[in-house]
């Protein structure tokens, strides 16, 4: 079984039963459940696991304690909402090392204290092989408005905050250890070690009304836009050129042998926002996003029919519509080799 027959599994299990406070359950950032006449709640649960997620060879422990807690707030972030309460389980090796668990510790106690939530509780127990951390995080929006990722309407444009790919290429980074040296490539390193979650701008979005749909940008903008496609039964197209990011990316692909719009397109762990929203509404998002201090651009647009496609563009003017047929991360796909490490 693949991941995504693991998911489809496991929805099964779940069949068809529904509880009446259950808004919506398996296949969103969130699940959504009531918690009065007005407001819900949204819950989300990720792990991540030394030498599958993370690399503490070269991942400084507080920025990892930072960083399991900004991945989590994201899906908060995408469908509107703000986090409130943090539960942590912790798997550590007999003997761990004490001080690398406390620098980890303290950088996530900063991070809950960045996004306004409270860490109330959890597990602890022993893992011989290594460090593993689970957090469920548990946030509210006003229920009119959650976004949820099967929105998106044909004529949408797509739109997505801040550059992709720069997280990818810092791993390549880290993971190699090339370009170490290279100090005018530390802020792309930092978006692998330590990534923010886009918090204000998901709740100023949701609250305006603008976005139809929207998720968070974790495993690269070909397979979760695939997602939004699939859930609102719609196609997408992406502007190959118009991606953020690629500028920025382009010194440290050509240092590294790489493809800057390969990592803009399904590098992952990104964590900006994606959302879909009415071409008419460009000026008001425009505004949202100075707002809260951040770019947002437009790369594509929504159609009719189904699947991913992108439009790449060459220097002699021409241009290619392909399908994308990227794929996420599968944890037991036999040929990812059992390593992801981000």
């Amino acid at each position: 079984m693949n991941e995504r027959q693991v998911i489809e599994y496991i929805v099964g299990l779940a069949g068809s039963a529904r509880n009446v406070d259950l808004l919506s359950g398996i296949g969103d950032d969130c699940a959504v459940v009531a918690r009065d006449e007005y407001r819900s709640w949204l819950l989300t649960m990720d792990t991540l696991i030394e030498s599958i997620h993370f690399d503490s060879s070269f991942h400084p422990p507080e920025k990892l304690g930072r960083k399991a807690i900004s991945v989590n707030v994201s899906d908060i972030a995408a469908m509107g909402g703000a986090p409130l309460f943090v539960l942590l389980s912790a798997a550590m090796p007999r003997g761990f090392n004490q001080d690398w668990f406390k620098a980890f510790g303290k950088g996530l106690a900063a991070a809950c204290d960045e996004y306004g939530c409270l860490l109330i509780g959890g597990d602890t127990v022993r893992n011989p092989h290594g460090f593993a951390f689970t957090l469920t995080i548990i946030g509210q929006a006003e229920t009119k408005e959650v976004v949820y990722r099967c929105g998106a309407r044909p004529g949408d444009t797509i739109w997505v905050s801040g550059e992709l790919g720069l997280a990818a290429a810092g791993l390549h980074m880290l993971s190699s250890g090339i370009g170490e040296d290279k100090q005018h490539f530390a802020a792309i390193r930092e978006k692998h070690l330590n990534p923010t979650a886009r918090v204000g701008l998901g709740q100023a979005l949701a609250a305006a009304g603008l976005a139809h749909a929207m998720m968070d940008l974790s495993d690269g903008l070909a397979t979760d836009l695939a997602h939004i496609c699939t859930q609102s039964r719609v196609a997408g197209r992406i502007i190959g050129n118009d991606l953020p990011g690629l500028a920025t990316l382009a010194a440290p692909a050509h240092f590294l042998g790489a493809d800057p719009l390969d990592w803009a397109i399904s590098g992952g762990e990104d964590y900006e926002l994606l959302f879909t929203a009415d071409p008419a509404n460009s000026t008001a998002i425009h505004r949202i996003s100075e707002q809260c201090e951040l770019t947002v651009t437009p790369v594509g647009d929504i159609l009719d029919g189904t699947g991913v496609t992108l439009v790449r563009q060459f220097a002699d003017g021409s241009c290619r519509e392909e399908a994308v047929t990227y794929r996420g991360y599968d944890h037991f796909r036999a040929d990812d080799g059992g390593q992801e490490v981000a």
